[in-house]
């Protein structure tokens, strides 16, 4: 099978040593082949095991057994752990490029992505809100059709806003919104999780989910019209419910996703559950693409502290996905 393509993140965060901790927990883990794209001198500032340099992603599978497969992007600049530059901003730009460009391409079977500064990347001009939207651009995908969806072993959920203002989600919520997320959703647990019959769970915006009105409209006026355009077109769509109930285990055992309104509703539950093997899955492009559920943590890079859980299951998430979607394919 193709092997995947690991994106390095920011070279001072710790995307290069938790990318290096999952190569060495390939075989526990069961890890599907594959490389890590970005500067070798970002792994070896936090590691000394083996890294190999490749050419071509088809070398990855013969080197994997014995060392961790790097294809080189140079120019990182002086590369201290925890200290982010300008010229790191660059390496880690041009290694998701890179990555998004092989999976595009046939040459990855996925992309998985290392966390990245934002404020460093907006520094040198990069005009995307993060590394979700800027893939979606190089597949030739509108960001807004597009879903954000953060998973980890008990938990799917889908927030329908993301990094907005809290005051600004009532007037952005839309039933047309709404409804383009949720057909996302049910095609990528299908696509790319195998589920023929996808159950989305909607939760409400206000307390209790507005009981019927009376602690506000949004779920009266927007989210019921939309669950049941979504149930006539034959989704399997429920809701809106109270979101302080929807997480509870009884309640996570009658859908596959949660469709939340805003971005902590979403990822409050999903880290409280999964702090350490939360991934976030973009759903809606060509590509499978998979990101550990964390930042670059430059607090803590370069200590050799950082927990691989999240990266593991990002890759282990991705190769999942690119198997049901090549099954599916066939």
């Amino acid at each position: 099978m193709t092997p995947l393509a690991v994106a390095l993140g920011d070279p001072a965060g710790i995307g290069p040593e938790i990318v290096a901790k999952a190569w060495e927990a390939r075989d526990q883990a069961e890890l599907r082949p594959f490389f890590a794209v970005g500067d070798p001198r970002s792994i070896g500032r936090i590691w000394n095991g083996p890294v190999e340099r490749i050419d071509d992603p088809i070398e990855a599978e013969r080197v994997f057994a014995r060392a961790l497969p790097v294809i080189p992007v140079h120019d990182a600049g002086e590369i201290e752990p925890g200290n982010p530059d300008l010229a790191g901003a660059r390496c880690s730009l041009d290694s998701l490029e890179l990555a998004a460009g092989l999976a595009r391409a046939g040459g990855a079977g996925a992309v998985v992505t290392a966390p990245v500064s934002k404020a460093q990347l907006y520094a040198i001009g990069f005009a995307h809100p993060g590394q979700t939207e800027f893939i979606a651009e190089r597949c030739g995908v509108a960001g807004d059709n597009t879903v954000m969806m953060l998973a980890g072993p008990s938990l799917r959920v889908v927030p329908v806003t993301t990094h907005v203002p809290i005051s600004a989600v009532p007037d952005m919520l839309s039933i047309e919104l709404l409804l383009a997320k949720a057909r996302t959703t049910a095609r990528g647990l299908t696509r790319s999780f195998g589920i023929q019959r996808p159950r989305l769970a909607f939760a409400g915006l206000n307390p209790h989910a507005g009981e019927q009105g009376a602690l506000g409209r949004e779920e009266v006026d927007i989210i019921e019209p939309a669950v049941c355009i979504l149930r006539d077109e034959g989704i399997d769509a429920t809701g809106p419910f109270a979101s302080d109930t929807l997480f509870d285990a009884r309640a996570r055992a009658n859908y596959d996703a949660a469709i939340c309104m805003y971005h902590d509703q979403a990822l409050i539950p999903l880290k409280t559950l999964h702090f350490d093997e939360g991934v976030n899955m973009t759903l809606g492009l060509p590509i499978v693409r998979t990101a550990p559920d964390h930042g670059t943590a430059f607090a803590i890079a370069g200590r050799s502290v950082a927990n691989p859980g999240a990266m593991i299951a990002a890759i282990r998430m991705a190769a999942d996905a690119a198997r049901h979607r090549a099954f599916a394919e066939a």
